[in-house]
Parts: structure tokens; sequence; C-alpha cells
């Protein structure tokens, strides 16, 4: 377990924190917070208190019921100095989110609030993740603040790109996602597993990525699919503890150290790598948009349009994996499919292959939004298991990715109790 000192300074990505602070703890570790004056304009100290049990402070004049303690420790027979005994018994100070005009004091040594004092007075590791306007992002006073810090050994988050705070507005300064925060504080702690985690022990297939089935030497029949789901799932299992290994088809999105990939192209490809890895798993999530079908006799050479006045390929099917998988599984292996549906009745047509295909759960995602699914940061989907079915609204693919391993562990749990049963 770690001690994990949280420093929410104020923005509307606030309540971001407010979820870092529970994964922090899924994950085992113990936190404490502190709040700038205008972080609590828009998430309250009871919000945060009763995400961690410990007490919110705000100021280095007030009180700390809990004398410098984290939860689980025991609090000192003293009442010490709160932001320096805060800052003494923390393996790792975050600042998430972190304002522009907090980075500011922090380049400049500046310690007018709790926040800052902390900071200074801070030995272990510090982590950032800024989140602001993008012009504010961008502003030259900010790049320099920022690699000031940098300089000094301070560890920060980028912000992702997306939609901002003020309607209507688009930019990089979006602060990063929860579990991309915790991965770095974790690695800031050096990678240690500080307590037992939920998937320790399990070994994870993922598939990601869409699949391309050539036509001849230079074209194919694909799909849109970029690999951001399966990715997302992936990381999200490594940081959970389980060993992943992800069969890639045609992904260039960057990879995540502790995962083993397995890079391939078309249907048959992911067949195979699938198949050499199935048997050693625990689970399997099949994130890939696999084609259905592929050309029938692609040419090895390029087609040559000259003298043609149209061209027509012939298709066959491709073999169907998920349900290969589901046949041949031993007992207390658990299969997770996707299902890309269109419109109405999307939920109605992944039950059913849920249960035409002898499934333990179907992701299904609404593809006629184009604010979602494809090639885009964020999903919505639909968790459809016998027991019946969750939605889980909008959000970043990191948030919807853990929310389908809350699905899997939850299979888990049942699937270990039928066992022994």
């Amino acid at each position: 377990m770690a001690r994990i000192l949280l420093g929410v300074s104020g923005g509307i990505s606030a309540y971001k924190a407010v979820e870092l602070a529970r994964l922090a703890i899924k994950a085992g570790h113990a936190v404490r917070v502190v709040e700038t004056e205008s972080a609590e304009r828009f998430v309250g100290r009871a919000t945060f208190e009763g995400i961690t049990g410990a007490p919110v402070l705000m100021s280095e004049f007030e009180p700390d019921p809990a004398r410098g303690a984290y939860p689980g420790d025991p609090a000192p027979d003293h009442a010490p100095i709160s932001h320096l005994e805060l800052v003494r018994s923390a393996d790792v100070y975050a600042i998430a989110p972190a304002s522009a005009n907090t980075i500011a004091k922090l380049a400049a040594g500046l310690s007018d609030n709790l926040l800052t004092s902390a900071a200074l007075a801070c030995t272990a590791p510090v982590v950032i993740a800024p989140a602001m306007n993008d012009r504010m992002w961008a502003h030259p006073a900010t790049v320099e603040n920022v690699q000031t810090l940098e300089g000094r050994g301070v560890v920060v988050v980028p912000p992702a790109t997306g939609e901002l705070a003020s309607r209507g507005e688009w930019g990089t300064g979006r602060l990063a996602e929860p579990p991309e925060i915790l991965a770095a504080i974790e690695r800031a702690l050096g990678g240690a597993a500080y307590a037992p985690r939920s998937l320790d022990g399990l070994t994870l297939l993922v598939t990601a990525g869409g699949t391309r089935e050539p036509i001849d030497s230079v074209r194919f029949v694909g799909n849109r699919s970029s690999g951001r789901m399966g990715f997302a799932l992936a990381e999200e299992a490594a940081r959970r503890g389980a060993e992943v290994t992800v069969v890639a088809a045609n992904v260039s999105l960057p990879r995540a150290e502790g995962i083993h990939y397995v890079d391939v192209e078309t249907a048959q490809e992911l067949r195979d790598a699938v198949q050499a890895t199935f048997p050693g798993t625990d689970a399997v999530i099949m994130a890939a948009a696999v084609a259905d079908f592929r050309p029938a006799a692609p040419v090895e050479d390029k087609i040559s349009k000259t003298g043609l006045d149209g061209l027509t390929v012939e298709m066959e099917p491709t073999p169907d994996v998920l349900s290969e998988l589901a046949e041949t599984r031993r007992p207390g292996q658990i299969v997770v499919g996707f299902a890309a549906e269109h419109g109405q009745e999307s939920e109605k047509r992944g039950r059913s292959k849920l249960e035409r295909k002898h499934l333990d759960a179907v992701v299904v995602n609404d593809i006629s939004r184009a604010d979602i699914g494809f090639d885009v940061e964020q999903n919505e989907v639909t968790v459809v298991t016998a027991d019946g079915a969750e939605r889980v609204p909008r959000a970043s693919k990191a948030r919807v990715a853990a929310a389908v391993l809350d699905a899997v562990e939850r299979l888990r749990t049942r699937t270990g109790e039928a066992q022994r049963s």
C-alpha cells in the first residue's frame, strides 16, 4: 500500500479527482486530500472525505483531526504541523488537476496555500496532471513553467485533446483520464504492487483494432477500428495486476510497458495468434473488429484499372473466431465479445449474439453515432450478460474499459462460486 497525497486545485475537471481517489483506493492505496479554496467551489470536502475516509484540509492554519495520519495508520500522539506531516508520510504527492495558476506557483516556489506549501516541503516524488484552456496551456509562460518543473524531476501527465469546458471549444487542455494519472503515480513509485490487486494472477487475452483482407498487393477490405478500445482494456487490466497479451490488428497507437503485443493484419492471422495464446489464458476479450468476409481469390500483384469498366470481387466468409473460442474453452475460462450494432434494437441483437455464441458477456456499442465507437476518444456501451444488461454512459474509452473489467471481475466471481458448488 502506498500513501498518496492528492492535491486538488481549481477547475471544472476537479470532479475527475474524485474518480482518481476512488481508483487509487480500489488499487489498495491510502489517500489524503488537500484542496485549494477554488477547488472547493467545484467539489466539496464532504465528497472527498466520503471517498477517502479521511479529513480534507484547505489551510495550513486549520487543525487536522487525523494529525497527519493516512487511513489505516495510527495517528501520532501529538498534533504536528499539518502540511509538513502530510508530505512527510506521503510516498507520492499528486496534484490533479493542476491549474495554470498552481503550476506557475510551483515553478516559482511560492507557498501561499496548503497545496503549494506541501509541495515545497515534499521530498517524495511529485506528479502533476495539468488541466486548463488550450490557449492557457500553449502560452509561453505555461510552457516554460512546465519545463521548469520537469527539470526538477516532477512527473507531468500531459493533458488530453478534446472538448473543453467552454461550450464549443476544442483543443489540448483536458485533464488526463484518472486511470492514466494513477498509472503515472504508480510508475513514480517504482511500479511496485503495494497491495493485492483485483486481477493479480489472471492471464488475459485482448484483441484490438481491425483486420484488413487483401484484394491485391495494395488494396484491401477493412474497417475504421483504431484499436483504442482494446488498448484501453489491456492497459486497465494490466493496472489491476493481470498478465496481458494483445493481438493487435493494424493498430498504430503507442504501446504500454509490461503488455505483450502480437501484430497481425488479416482475420486468419488474428485467428492463428489467438488460438496459439488462448489455451493458457483465464479470459479473453475480443474487442477487435474482425472482417466477416474476405476476397475469395486475392491477387498477388496490383490489379490495373486499364481496360476495366469495373471490378467485381467475390467474397467468402472468414472463420468465426469468437464462436471457436467459446466452443473450445475449458471450464472457468471467460469469453467476452464485442458487438458493433447500428441503431435501434442494438441491445436485442447483442443478446442474440450472447446466446447464439455461448458467451459470458457481449459489449454492445451503437456505431450509428459519430461521437462514439470507431476511431474516436469516447464510447458508450451496454454490457450484456445472462443476468441482465448494464449501460455504461458516454465516457472516455479508459473509463469504459474500467466498467467492462468490473463486469469481468463479477463474472470471475460467479464462475468461481459455480465451480466450488
